[in-house]
């Protein structure tokens, strides 16, 4: 008798929106290892590095129809995860009392991110070749510095600048 096919992540996630945990288990057991293992490279504590893991399987749980279907679906959790990641690491301060009172207008980030997911932006940046796609999310979204999206990528650090530059043209070219 022949095993069945494992479940592609896309098929996973359907799984999930439809409040499966066995596919949320599955999803978290071929991703959780190599997702710990570059969250460890960035930060050194390991109780910060496993709450940001559980907190990005838990943001996939809540709202896995996030993922819109274009692009892998580990870069959509790695996406997820580094986020987590830099929000848990920065230091908090506390609110000014006036921004208690009145809430912000969306920062310069939220907007943009925004754009990424549903204007011109998202398809722009579609258009991108998946080398400039993955260094523009890397550098741009992660909020990583050409360095760090080099390890990332497997790529020399002048490489990702380089790539970056040629996203920046493109995408200028693109939205005008």
């Amino acid at each position: 008798m022949r095993t069945p096919e494992p479940r592609s992540d896309g098929d996973l996630l359907r799984a999930v929106a439809e409040r499966d945990r066995a596919a949320l288990r599955e999803l978290y057991d071929r991703h959780a290892p190599w997702l710990r293992a570059r969250l460890r490279r960035r930060c050194g504590d390991e109780g910060t590095v496993e709450e940001v893991l559980q907190d990005t399987f838990l943001a996939v749980w809540r709202k896995p129809e996030a993922y819109a279907g274009s692009g892998d679906v580990p870069a959509w959790l790695w996406g997820i995860g580094i986020r987590r990641l830099l929000a848990a690491v920065r230091p908090r301060r506390p609110l000014p009392l006036r921004l208690l009172v009145d809430p912000p207008a969306p920062s310069a980030e939220d907007v943009v991110l925004l754009g990424v997911e549903h204007g011109d932006l998202a398809a722009a940046v579609n258009g991108l070749s998946p080398e400039l796609r993955a260094v523009v999310r890397a550098v741009a979204l992660d909020g990583l510095t050409s360095r760090e999206a080099a390890r990332l990528l497997g790529v020399p650090a002048g490489t990702v600048r380089t790539r970056m530059a040629r996203a920046r043209a493109q995408l200028q070219e693109a939205l005008t």
